[in-house]
């Protein structure tokens, strides 16, 4: 069973209380989000393995480590998973980043895909699967299954805030599939929205309504 892990480290939380208040601007929001990112990263990527390599330090050769096995892909679900790639690219600049477009229909609430670009060897790769929001968990279900329809087989979910009901949703699933989260928030709405939430991640990304 995929494990979910709340990232509890105090600079994530503080700033995602920031990221929360209704009364911080596009400009701010954005660069709290990036920077929760990066901060995630370093979490989610604590487990990655090591190989060791011999190098030449200006004193003398030494046995050092770098990072050993399956490259990173970064798959960001547009258009508010975009906000976060920046942030995370920063610690993880070799990663490569595709791409899944999902919209929720209003009327079902169920996720259309309306676009998909990957890399082309993504069953070598670790995935991440970016979202600031697991609220039904509609969007990144289908995301997930879109992944793993194409040949996918190592992946992990990471989003900042996100309601139980959708927690559930993956967990059931694809419960291969570990969930790293800035938060664990206590319900969904009647309108399918995370309470206490952060509103909607791509309108305050973006600006928009």
């Amino acid at each position: 069973m995929g494990n979910v892990f709340v990232l509890d480290h105090p600079l994530i939380q503080h700033k995602l209380t920031y990221i929360r208040d209704k009364n911080t601007g596009t400009k701010e929001f954005r660069e709290l989000v990036d920077e929760v990112a990066m901060l995630m990263a370093f979490e989610i990527t604590r487990n990655l393995p090591l190989q060791d390599e011999t190098i030449e330090t200006p004193i003398k050769e030494s046995e050092t480590k770098v990072l050993a096995g399956k490259k990173i892909g970064l798959i960001p679900i547009l258009r508010a998973g975009l906000g976060m790639v920046d942030g995370m690219l920063k610690l993880i600049p070799a990663a490569k980043v595709g791409h899944v477009g999902l919209y929720r229909d209003p009327e079902t609430l169920k996720p259309v895909e309306y676009y998909i670009k990957l890399p082309s060897d993504i069953s070598e790769r670790k995935l991440i699967v970016i979202d600031p929001m697991l609220a039904t968990g509609g969007s990144a279900n289908d995301a997930i299954q879109s992944l793993k329809n194409r040949g996918a087989k190592d992946i992990r979910l990471m989003c900042l805030v996100a309601a139980p009901e959708g927690v559930e949703v993956i967990k059931e699933a694809h419960p291969d599939v570990d969930i790293y989260l800035a938060a664990l928030d206590e319900k969904l709405d009647e309108k399918g929205y995370i309470v206490p939430g952060l509103g909607d991640a791509g309108d305050r990304l973006f600006g928009t309504k």
